[in-house]
């Protein structure tokens, strides 16, 4: 038997359902495995719930998965230790003196945003700390501070090579059924995908566009209109502001300290990403010396091929290390309140590591054979598909469509990614190959679905009304979250469309560049007509 047939679409199904009804990612995903392990066992409660235990221990087991799952704690770690400083107060002071104009200060923080990237809840709340005094002096709406906040949080990080979004998704990926026909790399596969990344990157050229044009539409618009009045936030429509974070003042703070552990990192993954290559090719029979390894293997080749779980997890490691040291050395931190940040960084991982821990066990269970403990949907749905002859071109504008409606719906973007990627990706797959698709066009529509399923689930996290970085940035602004919602709705919608249209064609033409010509062509007739058409009410 390769497959429990039907009964496989029950776990992903009751998970989405669950999420829709409960808005608890981390209790849906239980039930959801929970289901899955009931089947398999045949119905005993008991059965299932040890193979649920032994699925979950599995998934942990993971050489790639354990190591992921460590630098998301870490990351959480270093950023527990980054806001003990009050480097980042120390850096906005720096910036306000260069500031004078509104136009200035948000593409300061826009800028700001981007060069945070390793992790969203950080990037909402020190950027919103940063600038939220320099965006009141220049009479920018706090509105309009929490919609760049949250444009430069869930979209940068999933673009971003070193961040726990990215590490995530490549983790998913690894583990779908379909995913070794790639013939490469999950960090292969991942930089090569970002092109195909509509979402993210189109939220990113709408913000860049309305900071130089000032072509805002809709409620934005009235609340812009405002501020240069001198009322920053609508309390009467509205509500109080969502609350704020206080800048944790520190005179010795110098704007370096913030950007020494960014900048560590990031030196220290691009140097561990082509040593572990080598490093890994070091067998002791054909190569037999480090230094014969970097010789036998050049240095793109050795980037291409790298496992990244084991250069990320050395990068984190060396980082953390480097950081305790620097900051206790500098007088930011002392031994006791350095550990203490730390713990704090970690503990504030623990939702996300308990969600990516769940998504790992539920795409286990529906991508492994009944042979090993699992329901083989990933198969019996490819083949479904092929028999049915289903439309190939369809398929990135359906998954785009309903991960959005997931993620919204649950206000998450992680869940959504361990439920749908390893359906699509098996889907996707069988299709190419079934219509004898060559490798590179294979290798093509699977980064377009996989696009498909990453953009709808960022679109979720960053729209929705109970996603966790859309409170942060109202939080970080200062924002009534209501005035943050309203505000913000329009143009991640607008947006949207655009990815929906993109993906439209490019699953028509199964073309990048053909996807990114209609997604800018409606982008550019949006910002024509809509600032003259949509009521700012």
């Amino acid at each position: 038997m390769t497959s429990f047939g039907i009964w496989g679409i029950i776990p992903p199904l009751l998970t989405i359902i669950l999420a829709f009804v409960t808005k608890d990612v981390i209790v849906s995903l239980f039930l959801g495995i929970l289901s899955g392990t009931l089947i398999v066992a045949g119905g005993n409660p008991v059965l299932a719930v040890m193979n649920l235990t032994d699925a979950l221990a599995r998934s942990l087991a993971d050489g790639w998965n354990i190591r992921i799952f460590l630098f998301c704690g870490l990351l959480g770690g270093l950023v527990g230790m980054l806001s003990r400083t009050g480097a980042a107060g120390a850096f906005g002071r720096w910036a306000s003196s260069k500031l004078k104009t509104g136009k200035g200060s948000q593409m300061m923080s826009f800028i700001f945003g981007i060069i945070i990237f390793i992790d969203d809840y950080f990037n909402s709340l020190t950027v919103g700390t940063i600038m939220r005094p320099i965006c009141d002096k220049t009479k920018v709406s706090r509105a309009k501070l929490a919609y760049i906040l949250d444009s430069t949080a869930a979209p940068v990080c999933i673009i971003a090579p070193i961040s726990s979004w990215v590490v995530t998704v490549m983790s998913i990926v690894k583990g779908s059924e379909g995913f070794d026909a790639m013939g490469m790399t999950p960090f292969e596969f991942f930089i090569r995908s970002i092109p195909y990344n509509l979402y993210a990157l189109g939220t990113l050229i709408l913000v860049f566009t309305l900071i130089m044009t000032g072509r805002d539409f809709g409620p934005m618009k009235k609340s812009e209109e405002l501020a240069k009045t001198g009322k920053l936030y609508n309390e009467q429509k509205y509500g109080p502001v969502a609350g704020e974070v206080e800048d944790n003042m520190n005179e010795k703070a110098k704007p370096v300290d913030m950007l020494f552990p960014i900048l560590f990192l990031i030196a220290a993954a691009l140097i561990f990403f082509p040593v572990t290559t080598w490093k890994n090719a070091v067998d002791g029979k054909t190569i037999t010396s480090f230094s014969q390894a970097v010789h036998s293997i050049g240095l793109g080749d050795a980037f291409k091929d790298t496992d990244a779980s084991v250069a990320l997890f050395y990068a984190i490691i060396f980082t953390i290390v480097a950081t305790y040291i620097y900051y206790i050395a500098r007088g930011l931190l002392k031994l006791s309140t350095a550990g203490e940040a730390l713990r704090d960084g970690i503990k504030s991982m623990i939702p996300a590591l308990i969600i990516l821990a769940m998504a790992w066990t539920i795409g286990g269970i529906i991508k492994s054979a009944p042979a090993d403990g699992g329901l083989g949907l990933g198969t019996y749905l490819s083949g479904l598909v092929v028999k049915g002859n289903f439309p190939l071109m369809f398929i990135p504008a359906i998954v785009f469509a309903l991960s959005a409606l997931i993620s919204f719906a649950t206000g998450t973007s992680w869940g959504t990614f361990g439920i749908m990627i390893p359906l699509v990706m098996p889907i996707a797959v069988g299709l190419a190959q079934a219509k004898g698709f060559d490798q590179g066009a294979l290798v093509n529509i699977s980064m377009i679905c996989t696009a498909g399923v990453v953009g709808g689930a960022v679109f979720g996290d960053h729209a929705s009304p109970i996603s966790d970085t859309t409170i942060l940035s109202s939080t970080g602004a200062s924002c009534p979250h209501l005035e943050h919602v309203a505000t913000q709705m329009p143009y991640a919608v607008f947006v949207a469309v655009c990815s929906l249209a993109g993906f439209v064609a490019g699953g028509l033409s199964m073309n990048m560049i053909t996807a990114w010509i209609a997604f800018l062509a409606v982008l550019v007739l949006g910002l024509i007509f809509l600032p003259k058409t949509v009521k700012t009410e």
